[in-house]
């Protein structure tokens, strides 16, 4: 059962692009992107990455489930453990299955289904008997949850993604991943998604010496830095930001390092965790 009274946001899969299990990465974690938020009694999925399939197994210890999953987009590294995720597979159970329409016109449904034809998998997404409801969305829509307020606003990804604000009894969480700064402003739109919000989980996949790397530049792939992830939370007045979407050559490392010098800029920071349980 989820406390009705509890605010709280766990972290399933925080990796971005591939997973990238081994020694290297067990405190900070492989799994790709996948968080859970538990609000006044309904559970709220964000991405279906490979943390997916993990935070599936516990759904199956609390059965029958109902949850109500947002994707921001349809990139492997967000979709790649739908599959897998066994609840889906289980009568009873009901997720509400809210995504963007792609610039081509394919729905959410549409793109899920497609990861699960053949040659691409042994299974077709029929095969999963839970009561599956999809709903299409633009940015700007706001979904309203009972007394549970979701906005949506977009972000600066190729082939666009989906940003999404939770507000509920006077707090805020958003998850904003995956997208780009831009070289001579800052993105009005995620400013406004992001204001005085409690926490923002945000795309900080490279270094801003990454970024400008001239021998491997990121310029245009799609991502951002943690130096810009503070930009944004410093303008917006939000009050925790938490570094997400590790890029899979970091371990941890120089995860450690880039906490150490994000806390020295914003004390209130800190980077994304797998099995990490964030109260809002």
């Amino acid at each position: 059962m989820i406390n009705s009274s509890e605010f709280v946001i766990q972290f399933w899969g925080v990796r971005g692009s591939i997973p990238a299990p081994g020694g290297e990465t067990v405190r900070y974690g492989g799994n790709t992107s996948c968080l859970e938020m538990r609000v006044g009694g309904k559970r709220l999925i964000f991405d279906g990455g490979t943390g997916l399939r993990v935070l599936g197994k516990q759904l199956l210890k609390q059965t029958p489930v109902e949850a109500h999953m947002f994707f921001s987009h349809s990139h492997w590294d967000h979709i790649q453990g739908f599959p897998f995720f066994v609840p889906a597979f289980v009568p009873g159970n009901c997720f509400h299955i809210y995504g963007g329409v792609a610039p081509n016109g394919a729905t959410m449904k549409q793109r899920l289904s497609d990861q699960m034809h053949h040659p691409n998998f042994p299974v077709p997404m029929q095969v999963m008997k839970s009561d599956m409801k999809f709903h299409d969305l633009m940015p700007g829509d706001v979904i309203q949850l009972d007394d549970i307020t979701i906005e949506t606003g977009p972000l600066n990804h190729p082939n666009s993604a989906l940003g999404y604000r939770v507000t509920w009894q006077g707090r805020t969480a958003v998850y904003a991943t995956d997208t780009e700064h831009y070289p001579d402003h800052i993105d009005e739109n995620l400013v406004y998604l992001s204001r005085d919000a409690d926490v923002l989980v945000y795309d900080a996949c490279y270094t801003d010496e990454e970024y400008h790397d001239p021998q491997a530049s990121k310029i245009g792939w799609g991502h951002s830095t943690w130096q810009e992830a503070l930009k944004v939370a410093q303008v917006a007045g939000v009050k925790k930001a938490v570094m997400f979407h590790h890029d899979p050559n970091h371990d941890d490392d120089f995860l450690d390092q880039v906490e150490s010098e994000v806390q020295t800029v914003f004390p209130n920071s800190l980077m994304a965790r797998e099995g990490m349980i964030l109260p809002v």
